[in-house]
C-alpha cells in the first residue's frame, strides 16, 4: 500500500509525530486541524476565527492534492464547548454544499494548544 504525506505551506506543520494528511489510493485522510494561522503559528481569538482558520487549513491541504470541499465525504468536529456548535456550524456550512458529507460533532475535555475547535476530514478524489 502506498502512503504519501500531504502537506502545504498554507497550512501549519504537525504539532507532533504525525502527518497533516495521508493519501492512499484515491483517498485523503487529513488530521484534525486546529485554527492555527500558518503565517504566525498562533491561534486567533474566538471560536468563529478559529473555526474559519481550521477550515482554511483544510482547504489548503485539500488543494495541495487537487481536491476541494466537494471531495469531502466525512468530517469530525471536536469542540472544547458544545455551546459553540451553532457558531461553528454556521461557518462550516459556508464551505460545504449538498450533498453534505457525513459528520460527527462532539465536545471533548480539551484540545491541543488550548484550541476551541478542531476539524478533521476524509476525502475521495
Amino acid at each position: 500500500m502506498d502512503k504519501n504525506v500531504i502537506s502545504s505551506e498554507k497550512a501549519p506543520a504537525a504539532l507532533g509525530p504525525y502527518s497533516a494528511g495521508i493519501k492512499t489510493g484515491n483517498m485523503l485522510f487529513l488530521s484534525g486541524q486546529l485554527g492555527i494561522d500558518p503565517a504566525t503559528g498562533k491561534m486567533p481569538e474566538g471560536i468563529e476565527a478559529q473555526a474559519a482558520q481550521s477550515l482554511a487549513n483544510i482547504e489548503a491541504l485539500l488543494a495541495s492534492e487537487g481536491a476541494t470541499f466537494d471531495n469531502v465525504v466525512k468530517t469530525t468536529v471536536l469542540l472544547a464547548d458544545i455551546a459553540d456548535f451553532a457558531k461553528v456550524n454556521e461557518i462550516y456550512a459556508s464551505k460545504f454544499t449538498e450533498p453534505y458529507p457525513a459528520r460527527s460533532a462532539f465536545q471533548v475535555g480539551a484540545l491541543p494548544a488550548g484550541g476551541l475547535v478542531e476539524i478533521e476530514v476524509i476525502a475521495v478524489l
